[in-house]
């Protein structure tokens, strides 16, 4: 089943949806301080971070920054046969390029493709030259572990690797989704270039209606699947996990990017100070109305568990309130 989410301007207030200009203006201006913006915005900081803070990120098995480490890229991949290259400061998934295998001096991408040594090494041309790049600055290519992702997903996924997408208000994780990789999408967990985001239940960590180019479906478009029902484990470890980016970087109003890896468990993806907003689609509530609960019962800031248990209140008080 599938559908629009069409509603009137008085509706969407009363539905305390959050628009753009209030999420620009009244809390990614006042609570995420631009000097700030380095720690998420360039992925390997990002990466140092987590692991001097003891959060588990995908490995790293190497940096490109020049034209000479590109030319030799060859024997860093040696003995490896999987892994992911993205930008240090791409976004919505842009430049990443996913490896899930070899086929003699072949590499074959998420989407089944096989390319040479040579189209490698122009895609990291292209990052080093900032074409993936915020602003279209010259940049550093990151080559990775490539997450294994749960079976848990495997009826709802494309090729790529789901991911779960808290947004976190405060200190406090408020309300999250989970981005399914489509075929469109090219095996890759970004909306805007395909992906399904399915809303979850922040009391249950159990997966809601889905939203796949601003319409609203119930079933993957690629599987069939059914998107809804799906528990996942652990869901207070999580919530708690995406409670800690806050103290991790100084930002009140960010978006905290998970995976699930079959054999490594929760690993921090990346870390997003301007979260998109179809979350709100996803799960067909508003995100104003959490935003309110947590200023008016925030009294000082409390440790991430403390916030990450609340975080069932929020889903709940909302839920009654607009029940």
């Amino acid at each position: 089943m599938t559908g629009r989410w069409f509603i009137t301007p008085g509706e969407l207030r009363r539905q305390g949806i959050l628009g753009m200009n209030a999420r620009n203006g009244s809390y990614i201006a006042q609570l995420n301080a631009r000097s700030n913006y380095p720690l998420v915005d360039d992925k390997l900081q990002t990466k140092h971070l987590a692991l001097d803070a003891g959060i588990a990120v995908p490995e790293l098995y190497g940096v490109i920054e020049t034209p000479h480490q590109v030319r030799r890229i060859g024997k860093m991949l040696e003995g490896r046969n999987d892994f992911v290259i993205k930008p240090a400061h791409g976004a919505g998934g842009d430049g990443i390029l996913v490896i899930t295998g070899r086929m003699g001096e072949h590499y074959r991408r998420a989407n089944g493709r096989l390319m040479d040594r040579e189209s490698i090494q122009h895609h990291l041309s292209n990052i080093l030259s900032g074409m993936y790049s915020l602003g279209g600055q010259p940049d550093r290519a990151m080559v990775e572990y490539r997450v294994k992702f749960d079976p848990l997903f495997d009826q709802v996924s494309f090729e790529g690797v789901p991911d779960i997408r808290t947004v976190v208000y405060r200190g406090y994780p408020i309300m999250a989704m989970v981005r399914l990789p489509t075929r469109e999408a090219d095996g890759k967990a970004n909306l805007h270039q395909g992906a399904v985001g399915a809303g979850v239940d922040m009391a249950t960590g159990e997966t809601l209606h889905g939203v796949w180019h601003g319409r609203v479906v119930d079933q993957h478009p690629d599987t069939g699947a059914p998107i809804s029902g799906i528990c996942i484990p652990d869901w207070s470890t999580l919530l708690a996990l995406a409670a800690r980016c806050h103290d991790l970087t100084g930002l009140g109003y960010l978006g905290v990017d998970v995976v699930l890896d079959r054999d490594r468990g929760p690993l921090i993806l990346e870390l997003n100070a301007r979260p998109g907003l179809a979350i709100q689609i996803a799960n067909r509530q508003g995100l104003l109305k959490h935003i309110e609960r947590v200023d008016a019962r925030l009294e000082g800031m409390e440790a991430p568990e403390e916030a990450a248990a609340r975080a069932a209140w929020v889903g709940e008080g909302f839920a009654q309130a607009t029940g």
